[in-house]
């Protein structure tokens, strides 16, 4: 700890300037930021709080971690796809583990859930899928049920959204739904689009229980759609470079892996 002389020097808002530069590159310790700014820890986890009362970090018990804003651009499915394949794959294997033999399950749309369905083998359930590409992975299983629901498909992406998919959510239950998020920070999952986001929520609504399957890419970022909230989930799978999200996820959903 440094003394006061040299904090009295510096304008609070240049620090507090000062740590969100910091935290671009990751996730800061009271302690890191006290000894790059040399003030007091008193003084730099004022800054931390005073910045987390702002919405401009996300406040952890020993420090911080960064705030992303997302944007409601969301990248092609051919894009997306190239992304983090080991990371999806092994989060895939991992949730795989979930499915009981006989089991309904729901499976939201997009590449981590492709990999998911390509890892379901060997075993018989039956399906509802949100995704064309999903589906006709599944499809190829003679052991598996697949059921489409009607609606419309967006274009590059494969998602089912509209009016006729969300009635047909609204008529079903299933055990488990799947659920991936182009955004989670505290304040809960969020998506690029509303419509999206209206159709996973029905799924959430349809099922007994939700699993989040996400990346660490996702994390510490937030889109334009609300979803849920963190302790609406039952578990979270994600991969091992997670980080310090790891035990801040684990203060609200019951179950988090991180492989």
């Amino acid at each position: 700890m440094t003394n006061s002389g040299s904090e009295t020097r510096t304008l609070p808002e240049a620090r507090r300037a000062h740590i969100l530069k910091l935290l671009e590159s990751g996730s800061l310790r009271i302690t890191e930021v006290a000894r790059i700014l040399q003030i007091s820890i008193v003084t730099a986890r004022r800054d931390l709080d005073t910045l987390g009362r702002l919405g401009l970090v996300h406040r952890t018990h020993g420090g911080a971690l960064p705030l992303r804003m997302g944007t409601a651009q969301e990248p092609p499915f051919a894009v997306k796809s190239r992304q983090m394949r080991s990371e999806k794959e092994r989060i895939a294997m991992k949730a795989a583990e979930m499915v009981s033999e006989g089991a309904t399950i729901i499976l939201d749309s997009g590449t981590t859930m492709l990999a998911f369905a390509r890892s379901l083998r060997n075993r018989h359930f039956t399906a509802v899928a949100l995704d064309l590409c999903v589906a006709q992975s599944l499809a190829e299983r003679p052991a598996v049920e697949v059921l489409l629901p009607g609606g419309q498909i967006r274009n590059g992406l494969f998602s089912m959204i509209g009016p006729w998919t969300e009635q047909a959510l609204d008529g079903i239950y299933a055990d488990l739904f799947f659920m991936a998020a182009d955004a989670i920070d505290l304040s809960g999952v969020t998506n690029s689009t509303v419509e999206e986001a209206a159709i996973k929520r029905l799924a959430m609504k349809a099922s007994r229980e939700t699993i989040l399957l996400a990346d660490h890419t996702k994390f510490g970022r937030r889109a334009l759609a609300p979803v849920c909230r963190l302790n609406a989930l039952g578990a979270i799978v994600t991969d091992s470079q997670i980080g310090d999200w790891k035990s801040v996820l684990q203060e609200h959903v019951r179950r988090v892996e991180a492989v």
